[in-house]
């Protein structure tokens, strides 16, 4: 499975919908046209009516049955009423567009109307990179700063539910270090190590954890034979769960730009899939990130 295969896969599903806040935005609008054009999902778009008409048209998407258009006055309403469309059933994904994270955030974690589920938010990153055979997700890098061991596992079953909703059945999980064995002076190593009991226990579910490894013994099997280790995980992982939100930005961003990989985001643990990507993002990545949310969309 990589990206493409994805949005393939999807486009031959039934259509789901995206409440899209603020979408007055070029690269907002032209990732939503290519998402139709894939017949990835229908929208509904929030925003000022006048400038979204025009940057559709400039889009040649004029009119579509897979766009509705309400107009707001502000970011804060447009979130306000994204978030309730997915909360009432309207839409089955909430995307951010050009307004600021910390404000759709408050919207998803309204007592009263907002999204809150699980004990923990995480972002879920989905690379595909060339000449590596699987998608490799990398968990994470834009939410928690520093997780603890009960936040870990939160985000370690986030990024499980991602995994299995494009097909991963069993993912293999590794809870990234810089050495293989543990240390009581480094942390990770201790979380790391509690985490596979915990898996071994039926405490955490649905995946195989490993842990702990450095990155190169998690990705390579050639690597991890020659240090001499042997597990179902060691040099397989699907899923690198990394010790802090630091060692998360640097590895997705080195993937990125160095190793050009193409990447979507979700993130996971509310009440649906949200899509929180930047302005930096390129439209494909916007692209790939709503078909992330789609795909794990109830």
């Amino acid at each position: 499975m990589n990206l493409e295969q994805l949005v393939n896969d999807l486009s031959k599903q039934p259509n789901k919908t995206v409440a899209l806040a603020a979408a007055a935005d070029k690269g907002v609008i032209e990732a939503v046209r290519k998402a139709i054009n894939m017949q990835l999902a229908s929208f509904i778009l929030y925003g000022d009516e006048h400038e979204m008409k025009q940057m559709l048209a400039d889009e040649g998407l004029i009119e579509s049955p897979f766009l509705q258009i309400v107009h707001v006055e502000s970011e804060q309403e447009a979130s306000t009423l994204a978030v309730k469309a997915v909360r009432n059933g309207e839409a089955d994904v909430l995307m951010k567009g050009m307004v600021s994270t910390s404000v759709i955030l408050k919207e998803v974690l309204n007592k009263e109307y907002g999204l809150r589920k699980g004990k923990v938010l995480s972002h879920v990153a989905a690379f595909d990179i060339e000449g590596y055979e699987r998608l490799i997700f990398v968990t994470d890098s834009g939410m928690n700063i520093e997780p603890d061991l009960t936040q870990k596992v939160e985000i370690v079953k986030n990024a499980v539910s991602i995994a299995r909703s494009i097909g991963i059945e069993q993912p293999k999980v590794v809870p990234l270090a810089a050495v293989e064995v543990v240390n009581p002076a480094m942390p990770a190593t201790l979380d790391a190590s509690a985490l596979t009991q915990m898996n071994k226990r039926g405490q955490i579910s649905d995946c195989l954890i490993d842990g702990p490894l450095a990155l190169d013994n998690a990705i390579s099997e050639r690597a991890a034979e020659q240090k001499g280790i042997h597990s179902e995980v060691a040099g397989k992982a699907d899923i690198l769960l990394v010790p802090s939100i630091e060692v998360g930005n640097a590895l997705y961003k080195s993937l990125v730009y160095f190793a050009q990989a193409k990447v979507g985001g979700v993130i996971a643990g509310a009440k649906a899939p949200i899509v929180l990507t930047s302005r930096a993002d390129s439209s494909e990545s916007k692209v790939y990130s709503i078909a992330l949310a789609v795909s794990s969309a109830k």
